[in-house]
């Protein structure tokens, strides 16, 4: 008889490990606590599959970055001084890491290089539409400073395996001819990618329920009991008119992948994944004319200066994301976040009606060290796959398989 495993998320990392445990011939079931897969930070994000944004935030230049900015309210990086502990000694633990700064970006290029191929090939043989582009991602530096510093950050890269070159101011207009501004140079990643993460993962939960597993929407979990007979999962139901009923469902294992949650639900558990919820935010362009359609960019980008990164999701929409902001479990959208958004698609293709413009805000999951957790628990039967922070679409179809080989390799039994 086949091993039942819940998996707690159904976002990006939910549906790849749900994914990745049936092709092992496991029994599966996805709770989440929205109705439908992927409604959360796998709703909306920068679209970009990139190995060529690797690099782990752990070094000195981003602290001496984040302190300058920290009185701007429209800074790339900004942080609510508001006394947290949390807050605080999750930032004292990401200071520690800065000596693992090396090790950590080349391990990531590592795990975003073999995710990508995963992530094709399931794509391919599950036929799912979700507006892939593989144009590759040019990254733009407007001076010989920061040019310098990524060029840094590239030779890492390309120890890690990625095939990532500088490219001159003419190259760059070559590649993207949208691009009209003078920039200094930049670095071109011609392998990676781009998608709507959205239309992946719920194309990829409807091939999870074509090949067997169950999915629950709506469900509430409220507490999770990991004995050496199993685990049981108490969770509430919520119905049309708001009453909840009360469920319990049990399963030989458990996998936690419930993004900015997973820290509470490892507490439960007596695990300690210390993820803090980093927020970013996005805005969708309607090109809902021709004129627009033709000036916004088809290559993905990543202007290093305004840490914003850009993605084509088919003919008419233009996704542009980024800022950090660290502000706790805080989904308000903040027009003074989104405005540098939207003024930088006005500065940088003027051409492009920003009259359609959606607002979006998700929460990162991150660790201090930046690496995602991919771990049994202490308790028989559980395991991690959570804390990919700015990169779970681009890092989850490699995780995904990693946490499937441990089940394969340690059980879920005692």
């Amino acid at each position: 008889m086949s091993r039942h495993i819940a998996i707690i998320g159904a976002g990006i990392t939910g549906v790849t490990t749900a994914y990745a445990l049936l092709e092992r011939g496991y029994n599966v079931t996805v709770l989440d606590r929205h109705r439908y897969a992927a409604m959360e930070t796998s709703f909306a994000n920068g679209g970009q599959l990139s190995a060529s944004n690797a690099e782990v935030w752990n070094n000195w230049t981003t602290v001496l970055k984040g302190l300058r900015w920290l009185f701007r309210p429209d800074a790339p990086l900004l942080l609510n001084p508001k006394l947290s502990w949390h807050k605080y000694s999750w930032l004292a633990e990401f200071l520690g890491n800065i000596r693992h700064y090396r090790a950590n970006t080349v391990e990531t290029v590592r795990l975003a290089i073999d995710a990508r191929k995963y992530l094709l090939d399931v794509a391919q043989r599950e036929g799912i539409d979700f507006d892939l582009e593989r144009r590759g991602i040019l990254h733009i530096y407007h001076n010989k400073t920061s040019f310098d510093a990524g060029s840094a950050v590239n030779r890492l890269l390309c120890e890690g395996g990625l095939d990532r070159h500088p490219v001159t101011p003419e190259e760059i207009r070559n590649i993207e001819p949208a691009l009209t501004r003078s920039y200094y140079g930049g670095f071109f990643t011609p392998s990676d990618a781009t998608g709507d993460i959205h239309k992946f993962s719920r194309g990829l939960a409807e091939a999870c329920k074509r090949r067997g597993a169950s999915f629950i929407g709506d469900a509430l979990v409220e507490r999770i009991d990991a004995e050496l007979d199993g685990i049981r999962i108490s969770w509430s139901a919520i119905e049309n008119q708001g009453s909840a009923s009360s469920h319990t469902l049990e399963a030989d294992g458990v996998v936690i992948c419930a993004g900015v949650a997973s820290r509470q639900f490892a507490s439960m558990l007596g695990d300690r994944i210390n993820v803090y919820p980093v927020k970013g935010y996005s805005i969708t362009v309607g090109l809902d004319d021709d004129k627009s359609q033709q000036a916004a960019p088809t290559v993905s980008l990543l202007d290093e200066a305004a840490k914003i990164v850009t993605s084509r999701l088919g003919s008419q929409r233009f996704r542009v994301a980024g800022t950090a902001e660290f502000n706790g479990l805080n989904r308000d959208i903040r027009a003074d976040r989104i405005q540098p958004l939207v003024d930088w698609v006005r500065h940088n293709f003027p051409a492009v009606a920003t009259s359609g413009v959606v607002p979006w805000a998700g929460l990162r999951p991150m660790m201090p060290n930046m690496m995602p957790v991919v771990r049994p628990g202490r308790r028989p039967g559980v395991f991690y796959n959570t804390g990919h922070g700015h990169l779970g679409w681009t890092l989850s179809a490699a995780t995904a398989q990693i946490v499937a080989e441990n089940i394969e390799r340690v059980g879920v039994r005692l």
